[in-house]
């Protein structure tokens, strides 16, 4: 049973996602710095500096530090896999300052630095990921079943306007032709609203459009695909959440529970202090160390009080695996993004790394976020990405 807990108190926001008890997904943020988080949302902004020794611009969004775009994501969007940016193209011939351009924040502000911002617009519905103005249609690695992929991509070919493209969500794989047919059209309008708000936009900059918080993520993502009852503590939140559910046509429960800590349920706070650690312990006995530095993320695998029998390699890869499991589960649970590198224990037996990788991408498959995993190295380290659900969290 997959349930969603939402506690808001003093400007706090908790957010957990369970499946049958067990905490999957955790988010914990301030009102202050929900604020900050701007990644997904769509402005009316305005040029303010031309940079054409990097071939990049500042733009103004309206917030406290400028934006930064890239030439590549100012001109037409390109499938980057067949076709290459033309090197002759010029930023200076493409924008000018004071243009006023609708641009989308593709990553948040950091403390040095401005948002990174593009003019191609992504909306996220149900089964699409929308992309007006780019001829585009992809479709997620997850699903693997070929004909079911021409399948889709045959249908969303035919019924998106012209002109425009589309990524095919996972949650996809399983949806009727009506279902998909009918998030088609209202991403359709989500998009014309857009249009209209820019259109009668007098000033800039100005934010046009608000991307979804994490519960409405969550909820975008999983109606229809398991969850079953909702949990919230306020009041306001409860009516706000009804509203999404009756927006997913989804049989999903949702209860308002106001006299108790909803956090106790399935000792939900025991599970998310265990978050804090940096050493999760396997159950045969080795560990895992996670540590985050502003380039990256290391993780390292350890034997720790596992000794095995008699077969180093077979006592090495035991440790490996179980470590794999419990990595692809961290890396959901913590919300890590960025470039991964995990230093697995040596392996001499090259069948056993390519278990051991398998292995990593079949667990991931279960991750809502992007991943993308890129094998072992010369070094014998996994390389792998994966983009946050929430964004960047707040350093502690």
């Amino acid at each position: 049973m997959i349930e969603l807990i939402i506690k808001r108190q003093n400007g706090l926001e908790q957010v957990a996602l369970t499946d049958n008890g067990k905490l999957v997904e955790w988010y914990e943020n301030s009102d202050e710095t929900k604020k900050k988080k701007l990644e997904g949302n769509i402005y009316l902004s305005t040029v303010t500096d031309i940079l054409p020794g990097i071939q990049a611009a500042f733009v103004d969004i309206g917030e406290n530090k400028k934006a930064f775009i890239h030439l590549k994501d100012v001109v037409p969007q390109v499938d980057e896999k067949k076709e290459k940016l033309n090197p002759k193209l010029d930023i200076n011939n493409v924008l000018k300052v004071k243009d006023n351009i609708l641009v989308q924040v593709k990553k948040d502000a950091v403390e040095t630095k401005g948002a990174r911002v593009s003019t191609h617009i992504s909306i996220p519905s149900k089964y699409i990921v929308y992309m007006p103005n780019t001829t585009i249609v992809t479709i997620s690695q997850k699903i693997e079943d070929q004909n079911r992929r021409k399948e889709l991509i045959k249908l969303i070919s035919e019924n998106i306007p012209k002109g425009n493209g589309a990524i095919v969500r996972t949650s996809a794989i399983d949806a009727s032709d009506e279902q998909i047919l009918d998030d088609i059209s209202k991403v359709i309008i989500k998009w014309k609203e857009i249009k209209k708000k820019v259109s009668s936009c007098k000033n800039s900059p100005k934010l046009i459009a608000q991307s979804e918080d994490i519960q409405e993520k969550i909820i975008t993502d999983l109606a229809c695909k398991g969850l079953e009852k909702i949990i919230v503590n306020e009041e306001n939140e409860y009516e706000k959440i009804k509203k999404c559910i009756e927006t997913q046509n989804c049989n999903v429960k949702v209860e308002l529970e106001k006299e108790k800590d909803i956090l106790d349920k399935y000792d939900i706070k025991k599970q998310i202090e265990k978050i804090k650690n940096r050493k999760i312990w396997l159950n045969c006995g080795g560990f895992v160390t996670i540590d985050k530095t502003e380039a990256l993320t290391a993780i390292d695998v350890n034997t720790g009080k596992f000794t095995g029998k008699k077969d180093l390699e077979k006592t090495i890869f035991k440790v490996n695996k179980e470590a794999t499991i419990q990595i692809a589960k961290e890396l959901r649970l913590r919300d890590i993004g960025g470039i991964i590198i995990i230093d697995y224990i040596d392996m001499k037996n090259k069948e056993n790394k390519d278990i051991i990788e398998s292995l990593l991408k079949e667990n991931l498959k279960k991750d809502r976020a992007k991943t993308q995993v890129e094998g072992f190295t010369r070094l014998n380290l996994m390389e792998l990405t994966r983009k946050c659900i929430c964004g960047p969290k707040e350093q502690n």
